[in-house]
């Protein structure tokens, strides 16, 4: 049963306290027409306040006011008035024939047109094509409908409660939702100690650069040639790390798109500037297609002294024997991957519903030695329970409004070192035993709290008691300090299933594939690392039993 809420101004109390957020916070980076805006909304009737609002946070910017039907805003046309006088809409904005055919239905087309036999019948998109062709330019709203069909407003002041929006959250992809699934309960989120000094932009270069790195983007996405989007692309931002994140990763699709145009030199130019991960790798690559083996080789060899990340180094060494071959190099003896237990199963194909690791699962489990499918979220779940303080450490940059699913800078590189004491002291429970008493603390007391790191609904404290009766301390260490080296790389890529003999305390880790599958790259790193450190692993391929 959907839960309503009491209060009916919700959504323009929750406005209201971004207002004042912004306010406290970021008073030395708004504009002229930003602090204005903040200065007259509050002053505003109550129903003229609503009104925008609610306007604000529906999707467009033209909207009927037979359609703004709200009982705690009364009559929409008068709470419009002061939005209008303040310039904040347009009570009778000017529109093309297409937007005004966005606006009306079929048979108010034919009623303002006086269509008549098949025009009238037509779908609209021919109805539109047939009127085009008599209606030329573009119209106010009562000029084309007349002032007694409806009204219309024009909210032309959303690019500034965009901005507002932007400067609260600091990215684009969270809106005034959040407010609302924070209220029903839907997302719990961890409450931070923020400072009043506590914010996402430090400078409104840093705003002005956002919103230039997000208008690049939007005209890449529509497909406007990457070269030309290019010469309006900011320059390198100075001190700002995740805004220059935003940047390389741009550049990087950009890089991508002409890539794929075999426009080798032109993706090749962007990639040598864009430190995003994977672009030097991308760049030698593409050396390697554009016929520079020699200059592909040289670059290969430069990383390879200092890869970036686990994932360039296996990309850099499954690339160098290609090229030595044809540089003609003798060919270097082969690496011994460090040894892993396959299993092989041939099964009959089960019936109805299935798949491939419940299968395993289910045929693997015993009752002395239970199967749970976990993947990715057990180990991330554990360490997220462990490291929560860490995670959750109060600096700057980090947090900056209520509603962070978690750290802002979580993918940077200096996320750990930034944090180096909180989590040397959460892993350091490790070697005294205290880790399990802290990860059952908080399985409880973070019970559905937003996290980067815990899969809640693939947790139960049954699970968890097992993991931690029969997983060694020091394997979790092994695993926790992996995650830490690369958080966006080594979050992923964990076996499939984990078996425990809970009298014996002890687990097995088993990563399954059915025909024709094959190990990812992320994968591979982890199995290779897991068997390197002695962790018991095993790769189950699956076949199905023939007749």
């Amino acid at each position: 049963m959907i839960r309503v809420l009491e209060n009916e101004f919700y959504y323009l109390d929750n406005f209201h306290q971004v207002l004042q957020w912004i306010g406290e916070r970021y008073d030395d980076l708004l504009t002229a027409e930003e602090r204005a805006f903040l200065s007259h909304f509050p002053a505003l009737p109550r129903a003229s306040r609503a009104l925008f609002v609610r306007m604000v946070m529906r999707k467009g910017e033209l909207f009927r006011a037979s359609k703004l039907v709200y009982a705690e805003i009364g009559c929409a046309h008068e709470a419009a008035r002061p939005l209008a006088e303040l310039g904040w809409i347009d009570a009778d904005p000017v529109l093309t024939l297409e937007q005004l055919f966005a606006l009306l239905q079929k048979p108010e087309i034919a009623r303002v047109f006086q269509l008549a036999g098949h025009e009238k019948n037509a779908r609209k998109p021919e109805q539109l094509a047939a009127l085009r062709e008599r209606h030329e330019g573009a119209h106010r709203f009562s000029a084309w409908c007349g002032q007694a069909f409806d009204h219309v407003y024009q909210v032309l002041a959303q690019p500034l409660c965009d901005r507002l929006r932007l400067i609260f959250f600091g990215n684009y992809h969270q809106d005034w939702s959040e407010f609302v699934l924070s209220d029903l309960g839907v997302y719990k989120y961890e409450k931070v100690e923020f400072s009043p000094s506590a914010r996402g932009f430090r400078s409104r270069r840093d705003i002005d650069d956002y919103l230039a790195l997000h208008h690049c983007r939007e005209r890449f996405t529509e497909g406007e040639d990457p070269q030309e989007v290019l010469r309006a692309l900011p320059p390198a931002i100075v001190g700002n790390e995740w805004l220059n994140s935003r940047r390389d990763k741009l550049l990087f699709q950009m890089a991508q798109h002409l890539e794929k145009q075999q426009d080798w030199n032109g993706a090749h130019g962007i990639y040598a500037a864009c430190a995003y991960p994977g672009a030097r790798a991308r760049a030698i690559r593409v050396l390697e297609k554009s016929e520079q083996a020699g200059a592909a080789h040289a670059l290969l060899l430069q990383a390879l002294a200092q890869p970036e990340s686990e994932h360039e180094r296996q990309q850099l060494l499954r690339m160098l024997p290609r090229l030595r071959r044809k540089l003609g190099h003798p060919k270097p003896p082969a690496a011994q991957p460090a040894p892993v237990v396959r299993l092989d199963l041939t099964l009959p194909m089960p019936e109805g519903e299935w798949w491939v690791e419940g299968v395993v699962r289910d045929h693997l489990a015993r009752e002395e030695a239970p199967v749970y499918y976990v993947e990715n979220a057990l180990i991330n779940s554990l360490f997220g329970l462990l490291c929560w303080d860490a995670i959750f450490t109060s600096i700057p940059g980090a947090f900056f409004h209520p509603f962070h699913h978690g750290p802002a800078d979580l993918h940077s590189a200096d996320f750990q070192r930034r944090r180096a004491a909180q989590f040397a002291a959460c892993l350091g429970q490790l070697d005294d035993g205290g880790y399990q008493d802290t990860i059952r603390r908080n399985l409880l007391a973070k019970d559905g709290i937003q996290s980067p790191f815990v899969y809640w609904g693939a947790l139960d404290a049954e699970l968890v008691d097992l993991a931690l009766a029969c997983i060694p301390a020091a394997h979790l260490k092994k695993w926790f300090e992996r995650i830490l080296l690369d958080i966006k790389a080594n979050r992923s890529g964990f076996p499939d299933l984990i078996q425990f003999w809970p009298a014996e305390r002890r687990y097995h880790m088993i990563e399954v594939k059915g025909p024709g599958d094959r190990l990812q790259d992320n994968q591979l790193r982890w199995i290779s690392y897991c068997a390197e450190h002695q962790m018991p692993i095993t790769v189950c391929y699956l076949q199905w039993a023939e007749g």
